[in-house]
């Protein structure tokens, strides 16, 4: 434990010490994190404002989008100041916090996303009983049940950091406090440690979208014997929500089903599920969704804006 006392602080090294790459970044994290606010704000007000929050999947979806905000808020601010500042300096409490922060909305995310899974199999594959099934009391359980799968998985990867000896070097290889740099930096022998990791987040993450992809090829299997403008409906629904699926979980397997080691590409696969994909939501739900392209024209382009003209 004395140890660990002897590192009070990491120094990020994010991802280049090119002054000119640190500014082009800089404004491309920027434009990221404001079309995130933006877009996620957007989705929030429309679905709150209108008929939408009484349906299940407009429920998941606005907490979705503020899990969202909250996620890229852990890292993306950081990340922002850090590319503007020669001291990429950050505390031991914070990185602790950082790492616990990131992991518990990430984990909630992740439980938003297959709670929102289970509610297009039932619509689709049990549509008789959907109304009994995915009541707002169901809905009210499955949110605080992704909340307390989030807490647990960030708990569990916070307790298996915070033990750890730190006596030098200080340097994290990466752009935030993730586990598997932390872990190279560790003065102990952390072999066991990263099955643990990989038990937590690589074979959750594994399980997961196995499981969320089983359950939409059983969806895609069941819509053959819909009316052509039902199973457009549910194609289009489905292949959102797999678009989303994939973007995210693909980079989470790659960075957490291996052993405890780092990758230069790891950088560039996290920002996929920190950054690209909550950018990316709003706009994956809303494009191809016409009862959400109608709730944002009702919310937001009002009559004076039309200037009389009527809505469609």
């Amino acid at each position: 434990m004395e140890n660990r006392n002897n590192v009070t602080e990491f120094i990020l090294l994010g991802f280049s010490k090119n002054k000119k790459v640190q500014i082009l970044c800089f404004l491309f994290f920027l434009l990221c994190y404001l079309a995130i606010w933006l877009g996620n704000l957007i989705i929030m007000a429309s679905i709150t404002c209108s008929q939408l929050i009484n349906q299940p999947m407009y429920f998941f979806l606005n907490y979705l989008a503020l899990s969202d905000l909250l996620y890229t808020s852990t890292v993306t601010p950081k990340l922002m100041t850090d590319l503007l500042t020669e001291n990429k300096v950050i505390s031991y409490k914070n990185c602790m916090t950082q790492l616990f922060t990131t992991h518990f909305f990430g984990g909630v995310e992740v439980f938003i996303i297959t709670g929102m899974a289970y509610d297009r199999y039932v619509a689709i594959c049990k549509p008789l009983h959907y109304a009994i099934l995915m009541n707002r009391q169901r809905c009210n359980s499955i949110l605080r049940a992704s909340c307390a799968g989030g807490f647990l998985h960030s708990l569990g990867l916070f307790l298996l950091t915070i033990f750890l000896p730190f006596c030098g070097p200080n340097e994290i290889d990466h752009y935030f406090c993730d586990v598997y740099p932390l872990l190279k930096l560790a003065c102990i022998d952390t072999h066991k440690i990263g099955f643990l990791v990989i038990a937590n987040s690589g074979l959750m993450g594994l399980v997961i979208f196995v499981v969320l992809m089983a359950s939409y090829f059983m969806i895609l299997y069941n819509v053959r014997a819909y009316s052509a403008e039902n199973r457009h409906k549910a194609l289009s629904t489905c292949s959102s929500h797999i678009t989303v699926v994939i973007l995210f979980f693909a980079p989470v397997i790659f960075v957490y089903i291996r052993p405890a080691t780092t990758l230069p590409e790891d950088k560039v696969f996290t920002l996929f599920y920190t950054i690209i994909v909550p950018m990316l939501n709003p706009l994956i739900y809303t494009l191809r969704n016409t009862e959400m392209k109608n709730a944002i024209r009702k919310v937001w382009c009002t009559e004076w804006f039309w200037k009389g003209k009527p809505m469609i």
